[in-house]
């Protein structure tokens, strides 16, 4: 299985956990095997259209998704996939 890493300020979502192991052969189905568990994340992951908010930025062993196969990025097991909000404001 693929092992997530949640940001710390997202961690109470998620049961208070950074880093959890989570079925799924590709980055959509772990998002939708997470959400299907902690369903109080959707709103912070999705917009209102469904689609990946544009601030969230999902990185597969070191490698963002814009730079792979997106959401259909296929995962074997130990592949660490970092969920990672960004960050602004000075």
């Amino acid at each position: 299985m693929p092992i997530i890493r949640f940001p710390a300020l997202m961690k109470f979502y998620v049961d208070n956990q950074t880093e959890f192991e989570v079925n799924g052969a590709t980055v959509a189905e772990v998002l939708e095997n997470i959400l299907a568990r902690y369903p109080a994340l959707k709103p912070h992951l999705y917009d209102a259209n469904g689609e990946l908010r544009r601030h969230f930025n999902i990185f597969v062993n070191g490698v963002h998704l814009r730079e792979l196969n997106g959401l259909a990025t296929e995962l074997q097991t130990g592949d660490k996939v970092i969920l990672m909000a960004s960050a602004a404001g000075g």
